[in-house]
C-alpha cells in the first residue's frame, strides 16, 4: 500500500531538502511533470515556445519570458512566477491552461520542496535517478481498504459516478405487498419495490401462453416455437408447465447458438483480418464453436474467463486452451511490408488491452493511453501495466489436432470447390507464361542472343518481384501481379482444412505478418534466448515516445476493493513471458472483482428485457448510464458467484419470475398513467416487446419454410446474398479478391446464420439492414431502427422470394383443400390458427395471386459466368479490365425455382411473403 502525500509532507515541509535528495525529487518528480505538462508550449518547438519561455534548461527557467522577470527564483517558491502558475491561484496566471491538465496537489508540492532547495537541475540525460523517498509512491493515495480517494489520479471523480468500482453489496430482499396471482421471486421483490416507490402499484398481468412459449424460445434459442410444442405448452396446464419449457430449452443445442451470437458481438467474431487487406482467419471458425460448446455446457462464467484469456498458460495440454485464447485476436489487424513493425505491434495491445477493459470490465480503458482517464479512475500507468500484461503475447496459427466435437464433415466437397477455383486460375496462369515465353523469345531473337545472361548487364530486361517483363504488355504485368495475389488468397482458404488453431503464445516475437497464411511459434531455442518487449508508458500514446517502463499489473482502483487487504498475489504477476496473462485472468474472474460478475448479468439480463440495468454493458463509468435499479443489480451478481457463476441458472432464475412471465401490455390502474410516470419503461410495469434480431429473422424465416439446416459448426458456410453485392470487387493488397461464391448446395447454404462466414469488408445486405452490426468494436447492444430498406428486403427480396416459395411448396403437401393449408401456415408463422377475418383476406389474396400465376409464365434464374473485373493498376496508373471466371458455379444447385412448381403453389407462395413481413412474425412480445 503507498504512502499518502500528507503524511510525507509533515515531515518534509519542516526543513529544506539536501542537496543530493533536491537533485532526486528533480530527476524523479519535477522533470517528469515539466515534460508532461509545460514542454508543449515551452520548450518542445523551439520556433513556436509560447511567452518567450523556455523551460528545457535551468538558465533559461531562471531567465524567464517576454515579462523580463525570473521565471524561478531559486530558495524562494511564493516569488516564483513559474510557482504561482502551477497553484493556480492567481486567476491571470493559470498554467498549464486547461482544468484538465492542472497539476496535482502532490506535484505542487514537488514544485515547491525543489524550488524551496535551490532549484538544482541535474541533466535528465546524463544521471539516473536512485531510489529513495520520491520513488516510494506514484502520487496515487489509496485508502487502506482498497476504496477511493480525492487524490485517485490528478482528476477529481464525484463519488456517485464511482458506483461500480464500490464493494458489490448483498441487499437484503425488500418485503413488499403485491396483489399479483403469480408466485414472486428475489428478483420481483426488487422490481416492484421501485415501482411502488414511483407509484405504480404493481405488475402488469401474466401473458397468455403462446406469447410466453414464443418469448422463452426466441430468448433461448433464437428460433420460433415449433407449432407442436406450441399447442403442447398451452395445453399444459401443470403448475411446473413453464419450468419445464425452460429446461427443455436450456437442453437444446440451439441454445449455446443464441447465447454464442450476443457474446461474439461482444468480442467481435469475424473469419476476416479487416482493413485495406481483407485476408481471411481460416481457422477463427474454431473459436466461434468453442463458444458454441462452452454456452451449451454451461461452463462456470469465471473458467469461462480464464479460458478466454489465458487458456494456454491455464491448461498447455489442453487443444480447447489453445483455441480458446483465440479471444485475443479477434479484433481487426494487419501488418504488411507498407506498414511499421512497432506501429502494428503496438496496436493491437492497444486492441487487446480495451477490448479486455469493454468485454469482462465494462470498463473502456483506451482513453488512459495518453492521459490519466478524464472521467474514469484509470491512470495512465494503470493502462499500460495492463498492456504490459500482454506484452509477451505473440500471435501463431498453432498445431492443434481436430477433436471429437469438432464438425469436420464436408471437408473434401467444400476443398475441392477451392481447388476448382484454383485449376481455373492456373488456366490463366498457363496462358500469361505462354505469352511471356513467347515475348521473351522474341526479345532474344531481336538482340541475337540465346539466352538473358548473354546480354550486357545493361541491356538485359527488367524484373519485377515477379520476375521477367520482356515481351510482356502492361496488361499482362497487371494481370500476372492479379492472379499471383488469387492464388496466394486461394491457397489460403484451404487452411480452413487444416488442424490449426487460430491462437498466440507467450514469448519473443516471430515476425508475424498478416501475409503469411500461417506463422508458427518460434523454435525452443529462440524462445529460450530472445528477450520478451518491454512496456513503457507512452507519452501522448505515441510509440515514438516512450517514457518509464511498467511491470504487468491490473487496475488500481479495483484490486482488492472487496478486502481489508489487498492480496499479494494479484500485486506480483510475473514479469517473466509465461504467466502474466494468467494471473490477470484470476483477477479479472475473482469474486473481490467488483465488476467482472456485474458486468455479465448485465448482459444477461439486458438479453431478456432489451436493456441492461445498466443501460450501457461496455461502460460501467461515469459516461455510462447508471443503473436503474443498483441494488438488484448486486443481488443478481451476488447470486450468480454463489451459484458457481452459472449462466444457465441465472437464466431459470431470471425467467421464473413474474417480472420476465408478464404481458406487454401497461397495467391500468384508476388514477395511474404508467407510461407518463416511466415512458422508457425502465421500471418494467411491463415486459417490453422487442423485433427479433437480423439473425433470428433470417433463421426463423428459414426455420417455418422448412429449409433450416440444424448442423453445428464447422468453417463457414456461404449462404446466397444479392448477386450484385456477391459480385462486387473486394480490394486485397493492391489487387482484387476473387469473387464471393455461395455454397454449392441449399443444405450448406441455408444453416444457421452464426455458422455464416463473416467478412469485414462484405456484409451481407440483408442482416445489416436490419442493424447486424460490424466487428470493428465491440457491440454492447444492438441498435433497432425501422427503416424503408428493410421493407425491400423482406418484401422484394430474392431471399424472401425462395423462402415464402419454399415454404408453400412444403406447405401444400400437407392437405388438399387451400383453407387447410392456409391454416398450417399461420400455425407455422404465428403459432396458432387464423382468424375467420384473416383467413378471408388471405383467401382473396390467394385466388388474385393465382390468376395473375395462371396468366403469367416464370422465369428461370440463370447464374453469371463470368463477372468483368475493373481496376486501376497501381504501378503503372493504367486502367485493367479482365474476365474473372465463374465456372465453379457449374455445379452449383438453386433454390426451388417457380418453373418447378405449379400456380397454385405460386400463388399460395405470395400469401406466405405477406405472412413473413407481419409484425406479429417479427416481434417477439
Amino acid at each position: 500500500m503507498v504512502a499518502t502525500f500528507a503524511a510525507r509532507r509533515s515531515t518534509a515541509a519542516d526543513a529544506p531538502l539536501a542537496q543530493a535528495d533536491a537533485e532526486q525529487l528533480f530527476l524523479a518528480k519535477v522533470w517528469p511533470t515539466m515534460k508532461a505538462k509545460c514542454l508543449a508550449c515551452h520548450g518542445d518547438d523551439e520556433k513556436k515556445i509560447k511567452g518567450e519561455l523556455d523551460l528545457r534548461t535551468r538558465d533559461a527557467a531562471l531567465k524567464g519570458g517576454e515579462s523580463g522577470k525570473p521565471s524561478i527564483v531559486a530558495g524562494s517558491p511564493e516569488k516564483s512566477p513559474f510557482y504561482v502558475a502551477v497553484t493556480r491561484h492567481d486567476p491571470d496566471l493559470l498554467m498549464p491552461p486547461k482544468d484538465n491538465d492542472k497539476l496535482s496537489a502532490e506535484q505542487v508540492e514537488h514544485v515547491r520542496l525543489w524550488i524551496a532547495a535551490g532549484a538544482p537541475w541535474p541533466d535528465p540525460e546524463k544521471v539516473q535517478p536512485v531510489a529513495s523517498r520520491w520513488n516510494e509512491a506514484d502520487g496515487i493515495a489509496v485508502a487502506t481498504s482498497g476504496g477511493l480517494s480525492a487524490d485517485w489520479t490528478n482528476r477529481k471523480y464525484k463519488p456517485e459516478d464511482l458506483w461500480a468500482y464500490k464493494p458489490i453489496a448483498r441487499p437484503a430482499v425488500p418485503a413488499v405487498k403485491s396483489a399479483s396471482p403469480a408466485g414472486l421471486n428475489g428478483i420481483d421483490a426488487f422490481i416492484l419495490q421501485k415501482l411502488q416507490s414511483k407509484g405504480i402499484a404493481g405488475l402488469a398481468g401474466p401473458a397468455d401462453r403462446l406469447t410466453l412459449i414464443r418469448r422463452a424460445t426466441f430468448d433461448l434459442t433464437g428460433l420460433p416455437p415449433a407449432a407442436a410444442e406450441v399447442e403442447a405448452f398451452v395445453n399444459d396446464t401443470a403448475p411446473d408447465a413453464f419450468a419445464r419449457l425452460v429446461e427443455r430449452l436450456l437442453a437444446s443445442p440451439q441454445y449455446g447458438e443464441q447465447q454464442a451470437r450476443h457474446w461474439l458481438d461482444v468480442v467481435r467474431y469475424a473469419d476476416s483480418a479487416g482493413f485495406s487487406n481483407d485476408f481471411e482467419r481460416p481457422n477463427a471458425w474454431r473459436y466461434r464453436d468453442y463458444v458454441v460448446r462452452s454456452m451449451n455446457a454451461d461452463k462456470p462464467f469465471d473458467r469461462f474467463v480464464l479460458e478466454q484469456i489465458a487458456g494456454d498458460e491455464l491448461d498447455p495440454q489442453d487443444p480447447e486452451m489453445q483455441i480458446a485464447v483465440g479471444y485475443l485476436r479477434m479484433g481487426p489487424w494487419e501488418h504488411t511490408g507498407m506498414t511499421v513493425a512497432a506501429v502494428t505491434r503496438q496496436q493491437f495491445l492497444d486492441d487487446v488491452t480495451h477490448s479486455v477493459g469493454v468485454t469482462f470490465l465494462g470498463q473502456g480503458l483506451r482513453c488512459a493511453s495518453c492521459h490519466d482517464h478524464k472521467f474514469d479512475p484509470v491512470p495512465t500507468k494503470d493502462y499500460y501495466r495492463i498492456q504490459a500484461v500482454f506484452g509477451s503475447t505473440q500471435f501463431a496459427e498453432r498445431d492443434v489436432p481436430f477433436l471429437p466435437v469438432e464438425n469436420v464433415s464436408g471437408f473434401e466437397a467444400q476443398r475441392k470447390v477451392v481447388e476448382q477455383r484454383l485449376a481455373q486460375l492456373n488456366v490463366g496462369k498457363a496462358e500469361l507464361k505462354r505469352r511471356a515465353d513467347e515475348g521473351l523469345a522474341a526479345f532474344l531473337k531481336e538482340k541475337g542472343v540465346a539466352k538473358v545472361e548473354d546480354l550486357p548487364q545493361d541491356q538485359r530486361p527488367k524484373k519485377d518481384y515477379l520476375g521477367s517483363t520482356a515481351g510482356i504488355s502492361n496488361l499482362d504485368l497487371s494481370l500476372r501481379k492479379i492472379y499471383q495475389k488469387s492464388d496466394a488468397y486461394l491457397e489460403r482458404e484451404l487452411l480452413r482444412f487444416d488442424p490449426l488453431a487460430f491462437s498466440v503464445y507467450s514469448g519473443p516475437a516471430n515476425n508475424y505478418t498478416s501475409v503469411k497464411a500461417r506463422n508458427p511459434i518460434p523454435g525452443k531455442q529462440q524462445m529460450a534466448k530472445a528477450a520478451v518487449q518491454k512496456v513503457h508508458i507512452l507519452t501522448g500514446g505515441s510509440v515514438e515516445s516512450p517514457a518509464a517502463e511498467v511491470t504487468p499489473g491490473v487496475l488500481s482502483v479495483v484490486d482488492g476493493s472487496n478486502d481489508t487487504v489487498q492480496p499479494s498475489e494479484w500485486n506480483t504477476i510475473p514479469t517473466t513471458a509465461e504467466g502474466r496473462r494468467l494471473r490477470f485472468a484470476r483477477w479479472v474472474a475473482s469474486p473481490k472483482n467488483t465488476l467482472t460478475a456485474r458486468v455479465i448479468v448485465n448482459r444477461i439480463w439486458q438479453q431478456h428485457f432489451g436493456h441492461g440495468l445498466v443501460p450501457t454493458p461496455n461502460n460501467f463509468g461515469k459516461m455510462g448510464g447508471k443503473p436503474t435499479h443498483p441494488e438488484l443489480l448486486d443481488h443478481l451478481a451476488t447470486w450468480f458467484m454463489d451459484n458457481g457463476w452459472s449462466i444457465k441458472k441465472l437464466h431459470r432464475y431470471i425467467m421464473a419470475s413474474a417480472t420476465y412471465q408478464q404481458s406487454p401490455t401497461p397495467p391500468r390502474v384508476a388514477g395511474v398513467d404508467v407510461q407518463a410516470i416511466d415512458p422508457k419503461n425502465q421500471l418494467l410495469a411491463y415486459f417490453p416487446p422487442r423485433r427479433l434480431s437480423a439473425e433470428e429473422i433470417r433463421d426463423s424465416i428459414l426455420a417455418v419454410s422448412g429449409e433450416l439446416n440444424p448442423e453445428a459448426g464447422g468453417p463457414g458456410v456461404f449462404p446466397e446474398i444479392n448477386w450484385e453485392v456477391a459480385m462486387q470487387p473486394r480490394h486485397i493488397m493492391g489487387s482484387v479478391a476473387p469473387a464471393y461464391i455461395p455454397s454449392a448446395t441449399p443444405k450448406e447454404r441455408n444453416r444457421r446464420t452464426i455458422y455464416a462466414f463473416r467478412y469485414r469488408t462484405l456484409p451481407d445486405p440483408m442482416l445489416e439492414v436490419f442493424n447486424r452490426p460490424g466487428s470493428e468494436m465491440s457491440c454492447e447492444k444492438r441498435d433497432e431502427t425501422t427503416v424503408t430498406p428493410q421493407v425491400f428486403a423482406l418484401f422484394n427480396s430474392q431471399f424472401t422470394a425462395s423462402r415464402s416459395l419454399a415454404m408453400a411448396a412444403n406447405v401444400s403437401k400437407t392437405g388438399d383443400a387451400i383453407e387447410a393449408q392456409m391454416d398450417v401456415a399461420f400455425r407455422r408463422v404465428f403459432g396458432r390458427a387464423p382468424t375467420a377475418d384473416e383467413r378471408a383476406a388471405c383467401l382473396s389474396h390467394y385466388q388474385k395471386m393465382l390468376d395473375h400465376h395462371r396468366k403469367t409464365a416464370p422465369v428461370a434464374a440463370k447464374l453469371p459466368s463470368h463477372v468483368e473485373r475493373h481496376m486501376v493498376e497501381e504501378l503503372t496508373g493504367e486502367p485493367v479490365v479482365w474476365q474473372e471466371d465463374l465456372g465453379v458455379l457449374k455445379s452449383y444447385q438453386q433454390d426451388l425455382q417457380p418453373t418447378q412448381v405449379s400456380a397454385e403453389v405460386r400463388a399460395l407462395a405470395e400469401v406466405c411473403l405477406v405472412l413473413l413481413n407481419s409484425n406479429e412474425f417479427l416481434y417477439v412480445r
